[in-house]
């Protein structure tokens, strides 16, 4: 049997679906959701609005800079915009909606979490506690879609 077609038979076998392959882009996922979901909560908290907002402008703002991080790096390869746009929700949607339910649950359920100030060390060891957290649990759901050809195997496509 030539590769090709024990590969067709036998997705989980992808190339590129290595847990370095995983960390990597988990660590991709992680920085964009980690930029827009920090900017969140500290605009939510500084401007004393309730827990639901901030949570929702958090979680907005880690989706935007999540899928930006991606659709900047495809269009820098040479992919047009509107594929580019394809590719990264295509890449990123699973692994940023995982690391935020994690992420976001760690904080809720992080007593006194929701209610601590920027100037607190709750706030910040939730907010980053959830962070590891969730990229412990991202990494071997990036690693399972990459090895079917799926999340960060698309933009793999594109470099």
């Amino acid at each position: 049997m030539d590769h090709d077609k024990h590969h067709a038979q036998h997705p989980h076998d992808t190339p590129g679906a290595t847990w370095a392959t995983a960390v990597r882009a988990t660590l991709h996922c992680l920085t964009g959701c980690a930029v827009g979901e920090i900017l969140g909560m500290v605009i939510g908290t500084a401007l004393m609005w309730g827990n639901v907002p901030t949570m929702i402008l958090a979680i907005t703002l880690a989706f935007v800079f999540g899928y930006s991080f991606t659709l900047v790096a495809v269009v820098r390869a040479g992919v047009s915009p509107k594929a580019a746009v394809k590719v990264a929700l295509a890449a990123d949607t699973v692994s940023i909606a995982v690391m935020e339910l994690v992420d976001n649950a760690i904080i809720a359920l992080t007593p006194g979490a929701m209610d601590a100030h920027l100037s607190d060390g709750l706030f910040w060891s939730a907010l980053l506690g959830g962070f590891a957290v969730a990229f412990v649990i991202t990494t071997p759901v990036n690693k399972w879609m990459i090895g079917r050809g799926k999340g960060h195997a698309v933009v793999h496509a594109h470099h």
